[in-house]
């Protein structure tokens, strides 16, 4: 499981303020908690703040790598803040994200094969935002079929099927689970993604909603997801889900996270 800590971006609460304030041992911090707590990637988004969101991106680019080994996953839909975020980073970055909306499909495609960078692929289209699991497998298809005719490996699209709040339709969390399990039976070197914590949104306990889904949407073939790395609940499920399904040789990230005190939640 690919994990893309989701805590700096400054639309949760005191990061834009330690954003605007260059605030570097708070955002320092707060990358390396993530890191420690097993963070493939660290999210680096700076969209709230519209007007210095270039300069600002740069700036955390340069901040967070100071002091973590992992890459970033350098997430705006402004094509101007991901090239230069991109132009900051060291290694290979995960940008998020691209659409299918042919200008920002176009604009975006150039700026991932300058810099080789992976993406993250919205489900959505000129028609916009999905509403069914038959639009988000069509879209995410398509998405896989002109990245990869344009140079893009499978295994450097992470496709995101676009997590709806369950509370505005209840059939949104059964639409995302037969997107996922059609798009990771047709393509297995595709990754599949989310930002997981939008399907609870509006609702009380969103902890148990989140926990719950992630578990559910690995079962079906995602192997990606946008979250809270210090939360040890969601981590603790998600090590024991990739035993479960078969993708833990010998137990042995299991029997290691037990010894560690990981999963003592």
């Amino acid at each position: 499981m690919i994990i893309i800590g989701e805590l700096i971006n400054t639309s949760r609460e005191g990061l834009e303020e330690a954003v605007k304030n260059r605030d570097v041992e708070f955002i320092q911090d707060l990358a390396k908690q993530q890191e420690e707590a097993g963070a493939d990637y660290i999210d680096v988004n700076c969209g709230t703040l519209l007007k210095e969101e270039v300069e600002a991106m740069e700036w955390l680019v340069k901040t967070v790598q100071e002091v973590v080994d992992v890459p970033l996953c350098i997430d705006s839909p402004n094509p101007k803040a991901l090239k230069r975020g991109l132009e900051v980073h060291e290694g290979k970055a995960l940008v998020n994200s691209i659409s299918a909306e042919e200008d920002r499909f176009t604009e975006t495609l150039e700026i991932l094969k300058e810099h080789d960078a992976r993406v993250v692929a919205l489900t959505m289209d000129d028609e916009g935002m999905p509403k069914s699991a038959e639009d988000r497998i069509r879209v995410g298809k398509k998405l896989i079929e002109d990245l990869t005719a344009a140079g893009i490996a499978e295994a450097d699209i992470f496709v995101d099927p676009i997590i709806n709040p369950i509370g505005t339709d209840q059939q949104v969390g059964q639409y995302i689970l037969d997107a996922i399990a059609e798009i990771a039976n047709e393509y297995s070197d595709v990754h599949i993604t989310c930002g997981l914590s939008n399907i609870s949104h509006g609702l009380p306990q969103r902890h148990l909603l989140n926990r719950t889904f992630v578990t559910l949407a690995m079962g079906r073939g995602l192997d990606s997801a946008i979250i809270d790395p210090l939360d040890p609940k969601i981590m603790a499920l998600v090590t024991a889900a990739e035993t479960l399904l078969g993708h833990d040789q010998y137990c042995a990230n299991y029997i290691q996270a037990s010894k560690s005190g990981k999963l003592d939640v």
